[in-house]
């Protein structure tokens, strides 16, 4: 999605001190003067690049800051506001003081609104784009379709806002009726990650807004620019003041933060996308006060070549759902499950797709498919599973360890010989690795796919209809893709099962996480 930037488009082309540099391959040096020239980072408009925290429909300075880095070269993007349990508190206020009027406003007004938002993303998307590159290394082209995708939550709940209907029931007693009303909940607490800085915002907010509920939204610490480009855009597009808030923070203060949200009691629901451990801590302060609460959280995707497998296709959407976000996502496979017979000749294609079409690099460099790993702790771990796998019998078919270019960076990594008690195989690596299991029979895979305590997405590939429709049913998971290495759509419901979490976002059904039922008994007909 989204078309590719030209090379160096909208980029600096000499240096502070006059001499030229090459855009293509932006080092720290380049990214510091992408950062620092008179437009700001990779040539944004200064006004989509804000620093300080966005609450009550004003920009406001914390009293501290914490610095942004680039995860490709490790320079400081900038400064951003360091907000602590008291503007949290602070921006819950205003959002429940908007929420009195939010809730009111007509669902025509309110579609309006995010239709006039979701344009404003459209008309920036080149630059919103670049915001995700620099912040989370993403690759550009990358970049450019999770914009569109994001804006797409926003036309899309735009169109639900106006078709939240209630019934009407005849009960047994002819004098009276019943009726069933939807409303929205109230102030909902959304909590992001930096893999999807600004899908992951805009599909709880969008939600949220059409329903009636106003938002305070604590994006990840490593990519909080998205969310306050996000908010410049909203205010632009008239959303009110106090309904999207946005309140970074740095990671020392992430989880007193957090637990202030949780716990809050103007706070009716929380939203969370991230790991299952940081999940369970939410759910913990969020009982205490009963909240409504959302959770997407890890997976452990299974990916299961069946020997009646196209196995082209089947290799081509192992690439697609394994390397977007350079593995970073939760969705992406991250057990490789495939029938002994065509075993050798899927793990010889792969590999030999993996050398011809991925290219690591800086993901402003164009030509560029694998960017950096999050930071350091992201490529520490990638290098445990790949070392404790190899230790415990593991091939390594291509890759296998940090990349030339160094820092965050990991080659992709191809792993045979693999058995289910490796890391790989029962932790979510997150990352760039693909660790092969050979398996006799559709039992046994169903078996070895359904041991995880996880259960978000899941894919095979085969050309038996029976099978298909027996696999599809018996996977223990909340997403299936059949035939297909891409599943996330706007219109389909996202979500998972067993420990990947609660609750659905996007589709129709996402629209309901931000809505309470009401029951209305009218007597006296």
């Amino acid at each position: 999605m989204g078309r590719s930037a030209e090379k160096g488009e909208g980029v600096p082309q000499v240096k502070s001190d006059g001499k030229a540099w090459n855009p293509s391959t932006p080092g720290p040096e380049a990214v510091d003067l992408l950062l620092r020239s008179s437009r700001g980072p990779a040539g944004l408009p200064p006004d989509l690049l804000r620093g300080d925290s966005f609450v009550g429909g004003r920009w406001l300075p914390a009293t501290s800051t914490f610095p942004v880095r680039d995860p490709a070269s490790g320079a400081v993007l900038g400064s951003v506001a360091d907000c602590g349990v008291p503007e949290a508190r602070a921006a819950v206020r205003a959002a429940h003081q908007a929420f009195c009027t939010w809730r009111g406003v007509s669902v025509k007004e309110r579609s309006s609104l995010l239709r006039k938002w979701y344009d404003l993303m459209i008309q920036n998307k080149d630059d919103l784009a670049k915001i995700i590159t620099a912040e989370s290394g993403k690759p550009l082209k990358e970049a450019q379709g999770e914009i569109i995708y994001s804006a797409l939550f926003l036309e899309w709940f735009s169109e639900e806002a106006r078709r939240i209907y209630g019934d009407i029931i005849y009960t047994s007693a002819k004098e009276k009726r019943g009726l069933v009303l939807k409303q929205p909940v109230g102030v909902a607490a959304v909590i992001t990650p930096w893999n999807f800085p600004s899908a992951m915002i805009t599909r709880k907010v969008g939600a949220a807004l059409a329903a009636g509920c106003t938002v305070v939204v604590k994006p990840a610490e490593d990519t909080p620019y998205s969310a306050l480009a996000l908010a410049q855009l909203a205010n632009q597009a008239g959303i009110p003041s106090g309904v999207y808030n946005v309140i970074p923070c740095s990671r020392s203060k992430a989880k007193d933060v957090g637990e202030a949200l949780c716990t809050d009691p103007l706070v009716s629901k929380i939203s969370f996308t991230g790991s299952t451990a940081t999940g369970k801590i939410l759910l913990h302060h969020a009982a205490n006060s009963v909240k409504r609460v959302s959770m997407e959280l890890g997976g452990l995707a299974p990916f299961i070549v069946f020997d009646s497998a196209n196995v082209d296709q089947a290799v081509a959407g192992a690439m697609a759902s394994k390397f977007r976000n350079t593995g970073q996502t939760c969705v992406c496979s991250n057990r490789f499950l495939v029938q002994q017979s065509v075993h050798d000749t899927f793990v010889k294609k792969f590999a030999e797709a993996m050398r011809e079409s991925l290219r690591v690099g800086n993901g402003f460099e164009e030509g560029t498919t694998q960017g950096p790993l999050i930071n350091e702790k992201a490529v520490e771990k990638v290098e445990k599973h790949v070392s404790d796998a190899v230790a415990k019998g593991a091939t390594v078919v291509t890759g296998g360890k940090r990349h030339e270019r160094g820092g965050n960076f990991f080659e992709p990594t191809l792993l045979s010989n693999v058995t289910t008690d490796m890391l790989c195989t029962t932790e979510e690596t997150f990352g760039p690795l693909v660790p092969v299991v050979k398996f006799d029979t559709e039992e046994e895979a169903i078996a070895i796919a359904n041991a995880a305590d996880v259960g978000l997405a899941g894919y095979f590939y085969s050309q038996d209809p029976a099978q298909i429709w027996r696999v599809a049913e018996q996977l223990e998971v909340g997403m299936v893709g059949v035939n297909e290495g891409l599943i996330s759509s706007v219109e389909c419901p996202f979500g998972g099962v067993k420990q990947s979490g609660l609750g659905r976002e996007g589709s129709k059904y996402g629209i309901d996480e931000y809505l309470e039922i009401k029951y209305v008994c009218y007597g006296g007909l």
